[in-house]
């Protein structure tokens, strides 16, 4: 080989055999992420929960659901990046999180938090503001019974979860599954 075909070889792009090793390892994590969905194993790396593995259960009484929360509050939470994108109507990913109260349930909100059958669950008082400042409206405070069809939900993990402290109960109808904790982290 001549200086000059050396130099020439070395010059070139190597996007080709760049591309190659990314493009593998695209497929191999969409393949993961879609064998995970249809396995019945849920990923989760929000601040809401523990971070790690949950299960899809058949079980209602789960302490755990995966929701699409309703307009107008889906769409506040895509768009400030509370959700990624996903598969809900919205195009938005579904929420994980933690029932605290069922049908027949008493839940009190005020300013100090979400209060079940008169217990207050810690990290649930209402923040004026996001990490970036803008403003949040948290659900009328008042005493609510649950209703028939619906559920509350609450993360006491996160002081800065998205949940019924916002969007106030969830129908049933918004439940996609329930699940279960498999692996997570502390």
């Amino acid at each position: 080989m001549t200086l000059t075909g050396l130099f020439s070889r070395l010059g070139k792009p190597r996007t080709a055999t760049a591309r190659r090793p990314a493009i593998t390892i695209l497929i191999i994590m969409v393949g993961t992420f879609e064998i995970c969905g249809l396995a019945g194993l849920r990923i989760n790396r929000s601040p809401s929960l523990p971070v790690g593995l949950y299960l899809v259960t058949a079980s209602s009484d789960a302490n755990l659901v995966e929701i699409c929360p309703a307009a107008p509050f889906a769409e506040l939470a895509l768009v400030r990046g509370y959700r990624d994108a996903g598969s809900c109507p919205d195009g938005g990913a579904p929420l994980l999180k933690p029932v605290v109260a069922r049908a027949g349930d008493v839940v009190e909100l005020s300013p100090e938090g979400i209060a079940v059958n008169g217990r207050l669950l810690p990290n649930t008082a209402p923040k004026k503001s996001d990490t970036k400042n803008r403003l949040l409206t948290p659900w009328p405070a008042g005493r609510y019974i649950v209703g028939p069809t619906s559920i509350w939900v609450a993360s006491s993990f996160s002081a800065r979860s998205f949940d019924s402290r916002y969007f106030g109960p969830v129908e049933s109808g918004s439940i996609r599954n329930y699940v279960r904790p498999w692996i997570t982290l502390p």
